[in-house]
């Protein structure tokens, strides 16, 4: 069966090798030591440290390189890759001159075709309306070369998604797709929000097990989650990973998709997220290959 990856920020395939490649400077200490978070706000400094590490447009190439070969290891056929388009503003640099690099790189790393990568442009939701919209009219430049979505990331609570509804109504007329981080540190509330300003996916979305309602409305409105269990662990968004709530939602009819998120912050792989599932939280065969079909079946490239 095609395997598929939804939920995948560039600047989060970023592995602690890589790291010390992009900046010989770096000690492998201090690199370890940035890795050794416990809690989400200490997985933000992590990625803000390797984002800053990034010089310029010949960096983004190279990650981009890495990353398709990865994927293309590990069997995926098709991606949707989130670009922290929000990051490489704040970082002062030229975005088109960032863009060009990293689809001339897709286009050297995709030649045999075993690959299908479409990309997602995020925003920084803590920084406010105006910063949200000016991603969001960025990505709408990108509709015909490679752009397919528009969402948001960050500091759920900083940043909440309903005052954001001009950007993603502006991003959907334009041609993109909607998707939120939303239910990933914050409450089922915050998915409602991204709900109501129109995301048709949602990055994490795990508390709405806090919620049955909320997992009945998103059982019966097909709207799928992007599952990224390593990645829930590791930020702390639940305290252990037995705590884990995927099978709650899935058991509840939720639709659920199975992601890395940032598989070189969070040294894990797809292949290691569905072994975690089949042996942690005992999905069947028969049950991975709908989760399977469930990334192929919600994508937004069709």
């Amino acid at each position: 069966m095609a395997l598929a990856e939804l939920h995948l920020h560039l600047e989060g395939t970023v592995d602690r090798e890589t790291l010390l490649l992009l900046d010989p400077d770096l000690t492998r200490a201090e690199v370890d030591r940035m890795w050794a978070y416990t809690d989400f706000t200490g997985f933000l400094d992590c990625f803000k440290f390797v984002a800053q590490r990034l010089r310029g447009p010949d960096d983004y190439a190279l990650i981009t390189r890495r990353m398709i070969g990865n994927l293309v290891k590990q069997g995926v056929t098709y991606a949707e890759v989130t670009l922290a388009a929000g990051v490489i503003l704040w970082r002062g640099f030229e975005f088109d001159a960032v863009w060009r690099a990293i689809r001339e790189a897709q286009r050297e790393a995709q030649r045999d075709g075993s690959i299908e990568i479409w990309w997602n442009l995020d925003a920084i939701r803590q920084f406010g309306p105006d910063h949200v919209m000016e991603v969001a009219q960025l990505a709408a430049r990108y509709v015909d070369d490679g752009a397919i979505s528009f969402g948001i990331g960050g500091d759920e609570r900083r940043g909440p998604a309903r005052g954001l509804a001009a950007a993603y109504q502006f991003a959907k007329d334009a041609g993109l797709r909607l998707t939120a981080h939303a239910g990933e540190t914050d409450g089922p509330d915050s998915i409602v929000g991204a709900l109501e300003i129109g995301a048709e996916r949602i990055g994490h979305g795990i508390r709405a097990a806090d919620d049955p309602e909320l997992m009945r409305r998103l059982r019966d409105e097909q709207i799928p989650l992007e599952v990224c269990i390593t990645s829930n662990v590791r930020t702390g968004a639940v305290p252990t990973l037995a705590q884990h709530p995927v099978r709650t939602l899935f058991e509840a009819g939720v639709l659920i998709t199975l992601n890395t998120d940032d598989p070189g912050l969070f040294d894990t792989d797809l292949a290691n997220e569905y072994r975690v599932a089949r042996e942690v939280f005992g999905f069947t065969e028969d049950e991975l290959r709908q989760v399977k079909a469930n990334a192929m079946r919600f994508r937004f490239r069709k």
